[in-house]
């Protein structure tokens, strides 16, 4: 891999990881147009996962901070309360990681399956946009469990994280500003635990993925960056509620990828 193919990936990953347009399903595409084969290679995939994760940590830092001095007050109060409901929306997807990783896995490289998911996100989407505003104040335990399947089922490349969670969140008449923060801390838990795993197993491991150190460099530096942008104006453009673009684009992209892929 060279670094200029790192750092097309890595922004695509940054980029994708917030937008509701599938990372997934983009690096799919990209690897495809790249003939990039990246599927294999855990380290170049943790390193740009765990640059999306700073992002959002810098992004959300003062949210983070605030919860973590709740929690450690050791109160029920609404922080560990929020706090519980994220760990709530982590077991869906932690069930389908440990369970069905393999099964999941074997769903990438196929083309046809990302178009169709695609389509799928830009329903969600159209139908979040549509859906008539009633504004709950805050997400409930049984909100945050379904969200949190949405999260489980968005594992299928091209049905994409953010756009299925705050979907799904706007649907069950959750405020829009809320699903999206809860949305993107939500995704902490599933990466940070998926990394730490791949670290314990020793499957990240530099000196045997085969790429050197400028194109892993390159591809986390592209992957924090983009991630930072993606996920300050997503934040905004979801109080805006101006999903129905990533709707169309979805559409169109999926449409492409099922006629060319």
């Amino acid at each position: 891999m060279s670094w200029l193919e790192a750092l097309i990936l890595g922004m695509v990953q940054g980029l994708t990881e917030f937008l509701p347009v599938s990372s997934s399903g983009h690096l799919e595409i990209g690897k495809a147009l790249l003939g990039v084969e990246i599927k294999d290679n855990l380290t170049f995939t943790v390193t740009v996962h765990v640059a999306t994760v700073l992002s959002t940590i810098v992004v959300l830092r003062g949210e983070i901070a605030k919860l973590l001095q709740s929690l450690f007050k050791f109160a029920w109060n609404d922080e560990t309360r929020f706090i519980a409901k994220l760990l709530l929306s982590a077991i869906p997807v932690g069930i389908v990681g440990v369970f069905f990783k393999d099964e999941a896995e074997s769903l990438f490289n196929n083309l046809t399956i990302v178009g169709v998911m695609l389509l799928v996100t830009a329903t969600l989407l159209f139908f979040a946009y549509c859906a008539k505003p009633r504004k709950k104040e805050k997400i409930s335990f049984v909100d945050a469990l379904i969200i949190g399947i949405a999260q489980a089922v968005a594992v299928f490349p091209g049905l994409s994280r953010s756009g299925a969670t705050i979907s799904t969140g706007i649907l069950l008449g959750n405020r829009k500003e809320t699903v999206a923060e809860f949305s993107f801390l939500m995704v902490l838990i599933p990466i940070l635990g998926e990394c730490a795993l791949d670290l314990i197993h020793g499957s990240f491991s530099a000196e045997s993925s085969g790429i050197a150190a400028l194109p892993l460099l390159t591809g986390f530096i592209a992957a924090f960056v983009s991630g930072f942008v993606a996920c300050s104006w997503m934040l905004n453009l979801v109080k805006r509620g101006k999903l129905i673009w990533f709707a169309v684009y979805c559409a169109f992209v999926g449409t492409i990828t099922l006629i060319f892929g």
